[in-house]
């Protein structure tokens, strides 16, 4: 098993979903993003259901806001939750809603709001295969992303320098 790379399962079960039917709930990003999205797969995708749309506020949601949207989503019957929000807080909302948002799917996909709407661009094909989207979306956006990879980067380049000097392996195992 390879990466599953947000925008790409975003596309690829957009398309799938024209001919079955299903309906999509964009749920995240900026004010404006979520219905930037809907009309750029709905363009890319003629058919496309996209039955709702959500920008939370940055902040957490009050008890009311947080009943308000999973009224909203439930009522628009999605098949398919897109959750557009920052690593860790989209896994921390989905953790929360499954079994109270009643769509059977709630699939993170992070910046993928941002790059299928065209807001901002994504890294080129090898540094996503090499690993290195990070760089060039810190590259891209200092200002917001130092603070995230302060800690993760220099963990990671550690823990490569192990591998390949020889001193540790990690071995991938089948779950």
């Amino acid at each position: 098993m390879e990466r599953v790379y947000g925008p790409d399962l975003m596309l690829a079960l957009c398309q799938w979903s024209v001919s079955r039917g299903y309906r999509h709930f964009l749920y995240g990003g900026e004010v404006g993003v979520p219905e930037q999205l809907a009309a750029a797969l709905q363009r890319r995708f003629p058919g496309l259901r996209v039955v709702g749309t959500w920008s939370p506020p940055f902040q957490p949601l009050t008890v009311e806001q947080d009943e308000q949207i999973v009224a909203a989503i439930n009522a628009a019957g999605p098949d398919i939750v897109w959750v557009g929000l920052s690593t860790p807080r989209q896994e921390r909302w989905m953790a929360a809603h499954v079994g109270r948002v009643a769509a059977p799917l709630l699939i993170g996909v992070g910046a993928a709001f941002d790059f299928l709407a065209g807001r901002k661009r994504q890294a080129p094909r090898w540094m996503q295969r090499s690993g290195l989207e990070w760089l060039f979306r810190l590259a891209s956006e200092p200002r917001r992303l130092w603070r995230r990879y302060l800690a993760s980067v220099p963990a990671f380049l550690f823990l490569s320098a192990l591998q390949a000097s020889g001193l540790r392996r990690y071995e991938l195992t089948e779950g």
